[in-house]
C-alpha cells in the first residue's frame, strides 16, 4: 500500500533550517558587497572634491601675483610664483586688521556668555522639582515658533541704547533654545542617584553643578561652545543693523564690502591702483581669513559631536 506524501509539507520542512544551521543575518549585518563599497567610494570622492576644490581655488588665488591671476584669467588652479603679499597689506594695521580683532573678542566674549546663560538654564530646567520649570520651558519653545521680527527687535535695541555698541554684536542673538534643549536633556541623563548623594554629602546646586554635572558633559559643552564660537564668528546681520560706524565692523562685514560691494580698505585700495596687487587676491585672503579658525578648531571638537549631540538628543 503506497502512502500519500503531502510534497507543500515536504517543501516547508526542507526549508526550515536544522539546528546546526545558523540562522539567515539580517540585512544590515550582511558583508557590503565591491560594487557596492566602490559605489561609495566614487560617491564621497565626488563629494568630498566638490567642497575642497572651491577651498583649493580660494586659496591658491589668494597666493597668486597679479601677474598669475591676470594669466589664467581670474582663478588660479595650479600655484605658481606663491606670495604672500596680500596677506601683509590686509594684515598691515588697518581696517581689517581691526575688523578681525573685533570679531575674536566678540566671539570669546558672547561665546563665554552664551555658555553661562545656556548651562545654567539648562540645569534649572532639568530639575523637576524647581518652582515654575514647566511653564518656563513652554515659554522657550514658544519662542522656537514666534519670533518678535525685525523691527521689534531694532526698535527694543534702540531704546536700550545698545546701538552703535559691541553689546548689540551679542545681547540680541545671545542664547539659542535649541541648544538649552540639548543641554537640558542631557543633563536630565546623568544618574539621579548620583545627584542624591552629593545632596546627602551637604553638597548644594553649585556644587553639584560644578563638581558633577559639568565634568560628565564634556562633550555636549564642546559640541554647544562651538555652534556659539561659529555663529558668533560667522555673525553679519547685527553689525549691518545695528551698527553705523564702519571701524567697528567686524570681519565678515568688511569681506562683504570687499566681495560684493568692490570696496577696498583705503591702504589696500591704494595697493590696488598702483598695480602692487591684484584686487582678487585681496577678496580671497579676506575669504581665508574668515574660514581659518573655524577649520582649525573644528577637528578638535569633532571626537565630541556625535557623542553629544545624539545623547544629548535622542535619550531623556
Amino acid at each position: 500500500m503506497t502512502a500519500v506524501v503531502d510534497k507543500a509539507a515536504l517543501d516547508e520542512a526542507a526549508r526550515e533550517p536544522r539546528f546546526w544551521e545558523a540562522p539567515p543575518r539580517p540585512v544590515w549585518e550582511e558583508e557590503p558587497s565591491k560594487a557596492g563599497v566602490a559605489a561609495k567610494g566614487v560617491v564621497l570622492a565626488g563629494a568630498c572634491l566638490a567642497v575642497l576644490f572651491p577651498l583649493w581655488i580660494v586659496i591658491v588665488t589668494s597666493l597668486s601675483s597679479k601677474q598669475t591671476i591676470n594669466a589664467a584669467g581670474g582663478l588660479v588652479v595650479i600655484p605658481k610664483g606663491i606670495t604672500f603679499v596680500a596677506y601683509q597689506e590686509l594684515l598691515s594695521g588697518g581696517q581689517v586688521t581691526r575688523a578681525a580683532i573685533v570679531s575674536v573678542c566678540v566671539t570669546l566674549v558672547g561665546t563665554v556668555f552664551s555658555m553661562t546663560v545656556s548651562v545654567l538654564a539648562a540645569y534649572g530646567l532639568s530639575r523637576s522639582g524647581s518652582l515654575g520649570h514647566r511653564w518656563l520651558l513652554m515659554t522657550l519653545l514658544a519662542t522656537m515658533f514666534f519670533g518678535a521680527g525685525l523691527i521689534p527687535t531694532y526698535l527694543l535695541v534702540q531704546s536700550l541704547g545698545l546701538t552703535d555698541t559691541y553689546l548689540a554684536l551679542i545681547l540680541p542673538s545671545a542664547v539659542s533654545v535649541f541648544n538649552i534643549l540639548v543641554l537640558r536633556a542631557f543633563f536630565m541623563n546623568i544618574s539621579p542617584e548620583l545627584v542624591d548623594s552629593a545632596r546627602i554629602d551637604g553638597a548644594g546646586d553649585w556644587r553639584i553643578l560644578w563638581q558633577i554635572v559639568l565634568p560628565l558633559s564634556r562633550a555636549v559643552i564642546a559640541v554647544i561652545t562651538l555652534f556659539y564660537a561659529v555663529g558668533y564668528w560667522s555673525a553679519w546681520f547685527n553689525a549691518s543693523i545695528y551698527l553705523s560706524d564702519q571701524s567697528m565692523m567686524p570681519l565678515q562685514n568688511v569681506m562683504i564690502q570687499l566681495v560684493q560691494k568692490q570696496e577696498a580698505p583705503v591702504g589696500v585700495s591704494q595697493a590696488i591702483k598702483t598695480g602692487q596687487i591684484s584686487a582678487l587676491a585681496i577678496q580671497m585672503a579676506v575669504m581665508v581669513m574668515a574660514l581659518l579658525p573655524v577649520a582649525v578648531i573644528s577637528p578638535f571638537v569633532q571626537k565630541h559631536f556625535k557623542k553629544g549631540m545624539l545623547t544629548g538628543a535622542i535619550k531623556g
